[in-house]
C-alpha cells in the first residue's frame, strides 16, 4: 500500500471515531437536559412581581447567592445571563432569565412570573395589557450600506 492510502484510512478510522464519540456525548447531555427541565417542571410556582431592571451579565455581577455562583461550572462564570433584577414580596430578588422570553419581559411593571427557584420560565402581564414588543434587530454595517447603495440606485431594498 502506498502512503498516503494509510494517511487517508488514519484519518477515516478517526473521524468515525470522532462522530460515534461526539454521538454518545450528546445523547448524554440530552438526558441530563431532560431531566433538569423535569425537575424545573416539578418545582415551579407563580409569584407577583415588580421587575425593576433587567441586563445581561456576568455571573459575579450578578448580585446572585454565593451557593449559586459556586455551584455553577467554571466554563460558565465567565459568560453573561439574561439577569432580571425584581422585587417580590418585600424583597429584591436577582434571578436568572430564560434566554426565550427575555426580550419580552417588561420593565417598571408589575408583572405574574412563573418562577423555578431563581429561574424565571415565562412572563405574563399583570396590570393592562403588555405594550412592550420584542424590539427589532440592530443592522449590521454592511447591510446599512447594502441599503444605502441599493436606495441610491433605486433598486428595492432587501429585508
Amino acid at each position: 500500500m502506498k502512503p498516503w492510502m494509510i494517511v487517508l484510512i488514519v484519518i477515516a478510522v478517526v473521524l468515525v471515531a470522532a462522530i460515534i464519540a461526539l454521538y454518545f456525548l450528546g445523547k448524554r447531555a440530552q438526558k441530563k437536559q431532560q431531566e433538569q427541565q423535569e425537575m424545573l417542571e416539578a418545582n415551579k410556582q407563580t409569584v407577583s412581581m415588580l421587575v425593576i431592571d433587567k441586563k445581561r451579565m456576568k455571573l459575579r455581577e450578578s448580585g446572585l447567592p454565593q451557593l449559586v455562583l459556586d455551584q455553577t461550572p467554571k466554563l460558565m462564570r465567565g459568560s453573561r445571563l439574561p439577569i432580571i433584577k425584581a422585587k417580590v414580596g418585600p424583597q429584591i430578588m436577582s434571578l436568572i432569565c430564560d434566554e426565550k422570553i427575555f426580550n419580552s419581559v417588561p420593565v417598571k411593571k408589575e408583572v405574574k412570573a412563573v418562577v423555578s427557584g431563581i429561574y424565571v420560565l415565562s412572563v405574563k402581564g399583570l396590570h393592562g395589557r403588555q405594550a412592550e414588543a420584542v424590539p427589532a434587530k440592530k443592522k449590521s454595517r454592511f447591510r446599512r450600506a447594502l441599503e444605502a447603495a441599493q436606495e441610491k440606485a433605486g433598486a428595492k431594498p432587501l429585508k
